[in-house]
């Protein structure tokens, strides 16, 4: 077969669902397992069929082309941790130079105005820029569910079906309101029964399990300061019986351990032992201030650890040991965190600033692979997923392709460190499942200008009241 430079459709199979597309001769690859597909990879019915070899053809006939002679080849990155609804809240001056409680105590009043139509725009506009960015799957940490907003993460599920993404949505939850010693008003507090009956819902509605599943749910009580031990406790009794996955903010900020101390007589890895959350269905959000006992312990329980470094150095959190925590058997993934404390949702650049701030840590030495291989493998891990994350036989067909090809590029030797080293922002191509979900650097059938005019109106709305 001769393809021409571009896509190339060409006869149907004679079954569909065997059809064949080559994605070949990338100008280079990154695997995130050191097998060779310079010679491109062969997708088949959703999944990764074939990796060819630099300088060979596929094995068995294929009936479509994709030349990547221009782009370079990555797994489809994976975000671990997220808050969709905050892309409405990005760059508010009252907080824009605020640690982490004075930022919170500051915006919970005003996220509390959420209402379905804002969280829907909210999470549109979060998903789009994670696509476009290389992201195929993303995990949302959402606990705000004020009067009108219960059905929250049914929204979520919708927008991300439409988009074609998959996303492990987190059932979050708030119980430890201002005048019971925590942070968020009672508004946005709920009772702990409410809590668990919507969780199980969620599970019984739209959880997936297996290879390729689309939609996950997992339990997420928000954060130490703001959910009591007995719903912690009961989530992950609830965790157990349903086997699903478990999600919280931990070791964010040294204001965090404080409070646990002064709250719980614990510090933070000690709490999550307590209340019975230390162990291998769990992943942590940022996971900064961990001593060297409990990294070791995290390890050995197998709790994985969400890196957000943008959000860290926004609010001056700190930074997370994340090669310790690797050397201690801790699974380690990139998360954006909230686009009103990065304030993007952008993963490829997520790559890049967990590069740099691990190297200001531990040195130059830090490789580009390994940095993306958090975004990828990692974080894939991170999620408890084995059936994306890296480009391997049998794998499902989520991919990113980037064009090395703009001003900033110029001059750029090594096309995979270029894409970190030379910043690229946007991915060329995105493949989900098998299925483009961007093309030419756009998301077909979504109009951008209009989702930003309408986003933008809700985003003045919820800061007036």
């Amino acid at each position: 077969m001769s393809p021409t430079s571009d896509f190339q459709p060409a006869a149907p199979a004679t079954d569909p669902a065997s059809s064949r597309l080559w994605i070949k001769n990338p100008l280079d690859v990154f695997t995130a397992n050191g097998l060779d597909a310079r010679g491109g990879i062969v997708v088949s019915d959703g999944k990764i069929a074939e990796l060819v070899p630099a300088g060979k053809r596929p094995s068995a006939p294929w009936h479509e082309t994709f030349d990547a002679g221009s782009h370079v080849l990555l797994p489809g990155l994976i975000n671990t941790h997220h808050h969709f609804y905050q892309t409405l809240t990005r760059a508010w001056g009252p907080v824009a130079n605020a640690p982490l409680f004075p930022w919170l105590q500051n915006l919970y009043p005003v996220w509390a105005r959420l209402t379905p139509d804002s969280l829907e725009l909210a999470v549109k506009v979060a998903l789009a820029e994670l696509l476009l960015s290389g992201c195929t799957t993303a995990a949302d940490h959402h606990y705000l569910f004020p009067a009108g907003l219960e059905d929250a993460i049914d929204v979520e599920v919708g927008v991300v079906r439409e988009l074609g993404m998959r996303a492990t949505l987190t059932r979050g939850s708030m119980t430890l309101g201002e005048d019971d010693g925590g942070l968020p008003p009672r508004s946005i507090v709920q009772r702990p029964e409410v809590i668990l009956a919507d969780s199980e819902r969620l599970i019984g509605k739209y959880h997936e399990r297996g290879e390729g599943a689309v939609i996950q749910i997992a339990l997420a009580p928000c954060s130490p300061f703001s959910v009591t031990r007995e719903i912690m406790a009961e989530s992950a009794a609830m965790a157990e019986r349903l086997d699903v996955r478990l999600h919280t903010h931990l070791a964010e900020t040294i204001d965090e351990e404080d409070f646990c101390r002064e709250m719980f007589g614990l510090r933070t890895v000690d709490y999550l032992d307590s209340v019975g959350w230390l162990g291998k269905r769990t992943w942590l959000g940022h996971g900064i201030h961990f001593d060297d006992d409990e990294i070791a312990r995290l390890g050995v329980a197998g709790t994985a650890v969400a890196h957000c470094p943008t959000s860290n150095m926004r609010l001056a959190s700190g930074t997370a040991r994340v090669l310790e925590l690797e050397a201690a058997g801790v699974p380690v993934g990139l998360g954006v965190d909230g686009s009103a404390s990065n304030d993007a949702s952008n993963m490829i650049l997520e790559a890049r600033q967990a590069l740099y701030l691990q190297r200001l840590r531990y040195g130059a030495d830090v490789r580009v692979e390994r940095a993306l291989g958090w975004a990828t493998r990692g974080s894939a891990a991170v999620l408890g997923r084995t059936d994306i994350g890296q480009i391997a036989p049998g794998m499902q067909a989520d991919l990113a392709l980037f064009k090395p090809d703009g001003l900033r590029f110029s001059g750029s030797h090594d096309p995979v460190a270029a894409l970190l080293l030379c910043a690229a922002d946007r991915a060329d191509r995105v493949m989900v499942g098998g299925k483009w979900r961007v093309v030419d650097g756009q998301i077909p059938g979504l109009d951008i200008p209009e989702l930003i005019a309408k986003h933008s109106a809700a985003a003045q709305k919820i800061i007036r009241g």
